[in-house]
């Protein structure tokens, strides 16, 4: 690989966002295979599971083992989801690598989503931030926050510029590693996408918010990750065929399709790692494990472009 282009990172989360709104429970065998499958991809950056109770979301119940099983694999980041301290001690406990703590930047969503105000999603941020400086530092893990509703909401609709600086400014303060911006469900457009991050990166500097979280309900998930990826972000959630949904808008497509970020991405000259041949493979797992839940995703269906030359960005014009 040419070393020399800019590398993007992707991260596949659709072993948790897209199996949460999954139809079907996939095995944990599958979902071990699936893990494997994506890692030999060139996937390194690849969010397991979620740390929640097997009551309320029955296909994580097996969050501990798949955890461990993950870390086995050489080079892959374990990433996991903890909607609050417990979580994140069980996610900790478990060995991943960076756990993800989501507050809605909407307080009428973390009401609906984790039944906690602001002032209480913070606290158990603090709580699970002394938990990670506890862990010795040659193996300390990373702790994140992604910023759900940050580009509106289902319940509230419009979410204020201000409203998403400020959460930022807060969660960093309370010793978040880093803060990612997600468009929860799908309302976000180019030109806001370009405007958040410059707000935020105008008040908190670029260095700890690199990342996005696209949603495609409304069609506009890869054109929202254009936008970012213009203004210079650099990190992607992606679900392997664009998996899961939304429970506020029934038959809606999920996440950003990560076949066809990482297409788009390297044609424009960027680098993924990703061997797109071996990535697009690995969706027969999800045809076997998961018969009722539809695929989507477009550069799977019409196969790779046989004539396709890498970055053709400079001989376009």
């Amino acid at each position: 690989t040419n070393m020399s282009k800019p590398h993007i990172e992707i991260v596949e989360v659709g072993l948790r966002d897209g199996l949460q709104m999954a139809k079907g429970i996939l095995p944990t065998e599958l979902k071990k295979r699936w893990i494997r499958e994506a890692a030999e991809a060139g996937v390194h950056q690849i969010e397991v599971c979620s740390f929640v109770p097997a009551k309320v979301v029955p296909g994580m119940a097996d969050a501990a083992e798949v955890t461990q099983y993950a870390r086995t694999l050489r080079g892959v980041t374990v990433i996991a989801l903890a909607p609050n301290a417990r979580g994140a001690a069980n996610a900790f406990a478990a060995g991943a690598h960076r756990v993800t703590m989501p507050i809605s930047v909407s307080a009428s969503h973390l009401m609906a989503n984790v039944r906690k105000t602001h002032h209480q999603a913070i606290d158990e941020l603090k709580q699970a931030v002394a938990m990670r400086d506890a862990i010795p530092v040659a193996n300390r893990p990373k702790l994140d926050v992604g910023l759900s509703t940050a580009f509106g909401c289902s319940i509230e609709g419009n979410v204020p510029f201000i409203d998403v600086v400020r959460l930022t400014e807060r969660c960093l303060k309370a010793g978040a590693d880093a803060v990612g911006l997600a468009d929860t469900v799908g309302v976000a457009n180019p030109a806001q996408v370009r405007r958040l991050y410059a707000e935020v990166w105008n008040a908190v500097g670029t260095d700890k918010v690199t990342s996005a979280h696209f949603h495609n309900t409304r069609g506009q998930g890869l054109a929202n990750a254009l936008a970012a990826l213009d203004v210079g972000v650099t990190s992607f959630d992606a679900a392997l065929a664009g998996l899961g949904g939304c429970p506020f808008a029934p038959g809606a497509s999920g996440n950003v399709c990560t076949e066809d970020l990482v297409w788009m991405i390297e044609e424009m000259g960027f680098s993924t790692g990703i061997d797109l041949a071996k990535l697009i493979a690995c969706r027969d797992i999800l045809t076997l494990g998961l018969p009722d839940d539809p695929l989507q995703g477009h550069v799977a269906k019409v196969g790779l472009s046989k004539s396709g030359g890498k970055g053709r960005v400079a001989s376009a014009h």
